[in-house]
């Protein structure tokens, strides 16, 4: 088991109050952009909170009135131009587990989302579980503004699903911005908060589901992603399956037993 409550992050701030953390990515100077070690440094914390006992739910954010601003253009982007097709594809794929880890993790991750959201961060955003928002965010899949695909750490995978197939072709193929009332009118953002209060509320947000079944919740967030590969019997099989396995679990005798007391159930992830 891991515990990260005294994770000392080296490439972002990183916090755990309760069973919530909260992710900050902090170079507000450049509208906190990633650089290789900060994508290694997610890419190995999102794989490590599959084994914590004690984070129940993340809060992903940036500092300074900003989400991120993507992959740094010279501590990134400029090397990338001078790299052989080897260490291209090592990279390329480093950037993809990061999403991948973000699915895989048990715990429901919510994105607390305002000012600039885009390249990369808009891909950490779209991997998150729940997304809230604020008037003046703007959200951006520019990969082509640099001369690359829309292809880029699942986007045409994920993007689709969420928003859309015609919207999400249109926003990889032009690289334009997402208002925010687009985003929250296509399901991108599950609502829109003021800016002063996005973190709040995401943290709030956290800390409900923290309080769930938390057993359960890792259960559905495996199901909500599995299933996009399954057929319909084949996705009420694995419900059955999984649902089977809540059953089973002190939390769900505990529901019952505080409903027959008519109170509020107490909630231990196991």
């Amino acid at each position: 088991m891991t515990d990260l409550g005294d994770y000392k992050a080296e490439h972002f701030r990183w916090r755990v109050e309760g069973k919530v953390a909260t992710l900050t990515l902090d170079r507000p100077e450049k509208k906190n952009p990633l650089t290789f070690e900060s994508y290694a440094e997610l890419r190995d914390l999102f794989a490590a909170l599959r084994l914590d006992p004690r984070v129940k739910a993340v809060v992903l954010t940036g500092a300074g009135g900003n989400f991120c601003s993507g992959g740094d253009v010279f501590e990134i982007i400029e090397p990338l131009t001078r790299m052989a097709m080897p260490e291209l594809l090592a990279f390329t794929r480093m950037t993809g587990q990061v999403v991948k880890n973000l699915r895989a993790c048990p715990q429901p991750i919510v994105a607390a989302i305002d000012g600039v959201c885009v390249g990369a961060g808009a891909m950490l955003a779209l991997a998150s579980d729940l997304r809230l928002g604020t008037p003046d965010s703007k959200v951006a899949f520019l990969f082509t503004r640099v001369g690359l695909a829309g292809c880029d750490m699942g986007a045409c995978a994920l993007l689709p699903r969420v928003i859309g197939q015609g919207r999400a072709a249109e926003l990889l193929y032009t690289g334009r911005s997402m208002s925010a009332e687009e985003a929250e009118r296509w399901g991108f953002y599950n609502r829109i908060c003021p800016p002063e209060a996005v973190l709040a509320e995401a943290q709030a947000l956290a800390r409900s589901l923290a309080e769930g079944p938390t057993f359960a919740h890792g259960i559905t967030k495996t199901q909500l992603h599995q299933e996009w590969d399954l057929g319909i019997d084949e996705a009420i099989e694995a419900e059955a399956q999984a649902q089977a396995l809540c059953m089973a679990t002190k939390d769900f005798r505990r529901a019952f037993e505080a409903f027959a007391a008519k109170r509020k159930p107490v909630f231990e992830g196991d």
